[in-house]
């Protein structure tokens, strides 16, 4: 038997600095809701805005996965590994935090936001040696299908993490239902919709919705409006770290 936990859009935690403004679908910094501490080893989903020439000055993580999905305009990285890179709206990057790294994140577009999604995965591994890495995705690949974008394996599609998780990326047309079958016994899954409607199952969804799925092994979305998109995040319920 399914279980499901509905996060509808407007009951997310919210903060807004002026130059970032974030929504938080689980706890984060000074939003906090013991029923919303995480989704298996999905830890934070923020979906952010940072205005023009404005970002996050050098900081410190360690033992987290760290996937950052550019939505509109791009995002320049800095890093102490000795990475500076630019991330547009197409593009997926990840950072092993593993032992350590230092990093930044600036809009420097002066005359447009920069909105993107950084999310948080707890590894399966601890203490792993630090690295990063980005692909730019081919638009045509998640047309009325769901693209892969994330993976446990080096060599599969899209970029990889320290942690037994698969994303899944798509833009859909009307009407089109799509099955997704989960790759790993024990975990769920994580539809979040980046545009449009959709439901999966009998559920509703609207513009970013989340909704968590587990004791499941697949489920079927249809899009209920043109130009539909949703990133779904297979991940395992339970941390188990090696």
């Amino acid at each position: 038997m399914e279980n499901t936990v509905l996060h509808k859009a407007e009951t997310r935690g919210h903060a807004n600095h002026g130059w970032l403004d974030s929504h938080h679908t689980f706890s984060f910094a000074s939003y906090h809701n013991p029923d919303r501490m995480h989704f298996g080893v999905l830890r934070v989903l923020n979906d952010d805005r940072v205005d023009a020439g404005m970002g996050f000055s050098t900081h410190p993580h360690d033992n987290m996965e760290i996937i950052s999905i550019p939505l509109e305009g791009d995002l320049q990285h800095k890093d102490n590994m000795g990475n500076t890179s630019v991330i547009k709206k197409g593009d997926i990057q990840v950072m092993s935090a593993g032992t350590g790294i230092m990093h930044s994140e600036y809009n420097k577009n002066s005359d447009k936001l920069t909105k993107f999604l950084q999310i948080w995965v707890f590894p399966k591994k601890r203490n792993v040696t630090p690295r990063y890495d980005q692909i730019t995705l081919n638009k045509a690949d998640n047309r009325n299908k769901l693209q892969q974008i994330l993976s446990p394996n080096p060599y599969d599609e899209g970029v990889w993490i320290h942690q037994d998780a698969w994303f899944h990326m798509g833009e859909f047309d009307k009407d089109i239902t799509t099955e997704y079958k989960l790759k790993k016994e024990g975990n769920g899954i994580y539809a979040f919709v980046l545009e449009g409607d959709f439901t999966i199952g009998n559920i509703a969804l609207n513009r970013r919705d989340g909704l968590g799925i587990w004791d499941t092994d697949s489920i079927t979305l249809k899009a209920d409006a043109k130009d539909a998109k949703i990133l779904l995040m297979e991940v395992p319920m339970a941390l188990r770290r090696l």
